[in-house]
């Protein structure tokens, strides 16, 4: 399991009673615990592949988790209805964004799934601390010391992305220096009870910007 999603479980984020998806699910090396312990957790990845190897994790570990907790399909789509899960993990998942739509497409998704008082967890790859050592490409794409090609954000954009979905900051965002070869930055949102329906500017896919209200129920 990712170490800062340990620390997650330790404080006391992630009781056993919580219903947890995890977008973009690899081959489930963070759903092992959740699997031992008996969570209601649920996976989603584009690869076909990694899903096959969620499955079979699950015979091993939860031979009575259904297989259609495990489903092929893209982040910015899910077929969950809205308000689904206490818990939506991301690691690793949104620096391989198309551009910076496709990051607010996939983070609005998970944000819409997410009931209010759940909480967001987001590793990614980032920026910060590694301005002086990385590539632009363009279209806030960066190349990296160790030769990847990454859709990085800094600071400063997540912190205007949780302003626009209101979402409150658990802890501040954290973010380690992986060997001078790339940035890991932890961004952890609660999803407020109250939900204040003002126009929220979303970038389009033909990088038009409109307004829209809300649509996520208050309770």
């Amino acid at each position: 399991m990712d170490i800062y999603l340990f620390d997650q479980l330790l404080k006391g984020r992630i009781p056993k009673d919580k219903r947890i998806l995890d977008a973009g699910c690899g081959s489930g090396r963070n759903l092992v615990y959740f699997f031992r312990t008996g969570y209601d957790v649920h996976a989603v990845d584009r690869s076909a592949d990694a899903i096959r190897d969620v499955r079979m994790l699950a015979r091993k570990l939860a031979p009575h988790w259904p297989d259609d907790h495990a489903r092929v399909e893209s982040i910015e789509k899910l077929s969950f209805a809205n308000d689904s899960f206490d818990v939506v993990i991301s690691n690793a998942v949104l620096h391989f964004a198309a551009s910076e739509a496709n990051f607010h497409q996939m983070v609005h998704e998970m944000w819409r799934v997410l009931r209010p008082g759940g909480l967001l967890f987001v590793r990614l790859a980032s920026r910060i601390g590694m301005e002086d050592k990385i590539e632009v490409l363009g279209g806030e794409h960066y190349k990296l010391p160790d030769g990847s090609i990454r859709f990085l954000v800094d600071e400063a954009q997540l912190h205007r992305t949780a302003e626009k979905l209101q979402g409150i900051l658990l802890e501040p965002i954290k973010t380690v220096n992986v060997g001078n070869q790339r940035c890991m930055t932890t961004w952890c949102l609660k999803k407020p009870h109250i939900l204040f329906f003002d126009p929220i500017e979303e970038i389009q896919p033909d990088g038009e910007h409109s307004s829209h209200q809300a649509t996520w129920p208050e309770t």
